[in-house]
């Protein structure tokens, strides 16, 4: 028992003085602490950031994704939305949200209308465009 109580002892102490002193340094490599600054400048720039929109149609005719556009935007004025093209297909989508969960609320908010909509990862999504 006495040879456990002993190094508990000590890491309990010196855990005491390092708390009570309150100073902790740190030494980091000058070529680490670069890397990290060109990482950090690097993401500064990032216009995008990946998040998550609701799918609403998949087609491969332009016209019926810019009819489906507009209808959208009639019945909900104050989502965005917008299609963007993968090809052979034209994806209306609709919101911007950084997490999963807020982009399946309004999945359920729209299902009336749009019983087959998905949420869907968007790499695309402008800080600006995000919904609270």
């Amino acid at each position: 028992m006495k040879k456990t109580f002993l190094p508990i002892f000590c890491v309990l102490f010196f855990a005491a003085i390092a708390q009570a002193q309150g100073n902790i340094s740190e030494k980091v490599d000058p070529a680490v602490a670069s890397l990290m600054k060109r990482y950090v400048d690097g993401n500064k720039n990032t216009k995008t950031i990946n998040g998550w929109r609701i799918q609403l149609v998949a087609t491969t005719d332009r016209t019926k994704v810019e009819d489906a556009l507009q209808k959208f935007q009639s019945l909900y004025p104050d989502i965005p939305a917008d299609w963007v093209q993968s090809k052979p297909y034209f994806k209306l989508r609709a919101g911007a949200f950084s997490k999963k969960r807020d982009a399946i609320a309004l999945q359920f908010q729209l299902k009336a209308d749009y019983p087959t909509a998905y949420p869907v990862q968007d790499s695309e999504i402008k800080p600006e465009e995000l919904i609270k």
